[in-house]
């Protein structure tokens, strides 16, 4: 199929059909490089356009999925080219004081964002245990303490179990430079990747209490049960804003003062983000009964208590990512 076969009888439906079953797994693939959902978003849009466009000359000596992982691969390095990496409030500055005024928010590309379960996971729950630990916030912002190839080679080789010369053939590398870039990375990784000791699996009931407990005590502005279900170092952050809260009196003090505008909100459950739980949160608006956009909350879990509150407030951008309206109202 010729280039100019492609522009005059348009997409076959069922290439593109085969594209898509890999959309999933390359969106994910592209957010670990990139550290924000639509720019993964884009880049597999752009894979698949590049992918449709010189069909023609896939030959087939590679598989297509290996195929399409090269362009992406290459999408992505190219997207990186900018002279900062995105990163989490915690990797910027030393945690604030909880009396702190709120500094100027910084602007979205400085942020590694969320990403909703349903654009990064397959149907397959047995793929879905497997590669959550990779979505993490905490291992997406470590990632990028990497330079790009490295990066590329370290997911691919460690995350998605591609061989020496799968990666290599991607990266238009030897598969000799492919192991030695791979070991350079996986020594940075062990100093900047938080140990893995704890996540969120549904199918748990202490889980799943200790989510619904937290929902609760935010919901009565609780202060007092909610210090209980925090980790003795929990972080409170809150993108665009590169201020962060360390410990629960701190967190605390934190909502009952500056964060006060919390109170009364609204938890409306998610599908999850980046494999952990997942909320709109909702402040009251001036009209009674009407809640109106805060934050993305993701919660990090650890041993039993909550170690991470991760309010994003881009709501403007992340709302409609989630699927969620532009306001709250509770049913009568």
């Amino acid at each position: 199929m010729s280039d100019a076969t492609t522009a005059t009888t348009g997409p076959d439906p069922e290439v593109l059909a085969e594209f898509e079953t890999h959309r999933r797994e390359l969106c994910a693939y592209a957010y670990r490089m990139l550290g924000s959902s639509f720019e993964a978003e884009d880049a597999v849009q752009e894979t698949f356009t590049r992918a449709w466009r010189s069909y023609g000359s896939f030959e087939g000596r590679a598989s297509l999925r290996s195929w399409l992982y090269k362009i992406a691969t290459n999408i992505c390095l190219d997207m990186l080219d900018r002279p900062q990496s995105r990163a989490r409030p915690m990797d910027l500055n030393g945690p604030g004081r909880p009396d702190s005024p709120l500094p100027m928010p910084q602007p979205d590309y400085v942020w590694i964002e969320p990403i909703p379960n349903g654009l990064a996971f397959g149907a397959d729950p047995a793929e879905h245990a497997s590669t959550k630990d990779t979505l993490r916030l905490a291992f997406v912002a470590a990632c990028q303490h990497l330079p790009a190839t490295q990066r590329a080679i370290l997911i691919m080789r460690e995350v998605l179990r591609f061989s020496a010369g799968e990666t290599a053939e991607a990266l238009m590398m030897s598969p000799a430079s492919v192991n030695s870039a791979l070991q350079r990375a996986r020594a940075t990784m062990s100093k900047v990747q938080p140990s893995v000791t704890g996540g969120f699996d549904e199918a748990d009931p202490e889980q799943r209490k200790l989510v619904d407990d937290f929902v609760s005590a935010f919901e009565a502005y609780d202060m007092d049960t909610l210090t209980t279900l925090l980790k003795a170092d929990v972080a409170l952050s809150m993108p665009p804003f590169d201020l962060w809260i360390s410990g629960p009196e701190n967190v605390a003090a934190f909502m009952l003062g500056t964060g006060s505008a919390c109170r009364d909100s609204r938890m409306v459950p998610l599908a999850g983000a980046n494999g952990l739980p997942a909320f709109g949160h909702y402040k009251p608006g001036e009209e009674p009964g009407v809640w109106v956009p805060w934050s993305i909350t993701v919660l990090e879990l650890e041993g039993g208590t909550i170690a991470g509150l991760n309010f994003f407030l881009d709501t403007e951008r992340l709302f409609p990512l989630f699927g969620l309206p532009p306001e709250w109202r509770e049913a009568s």
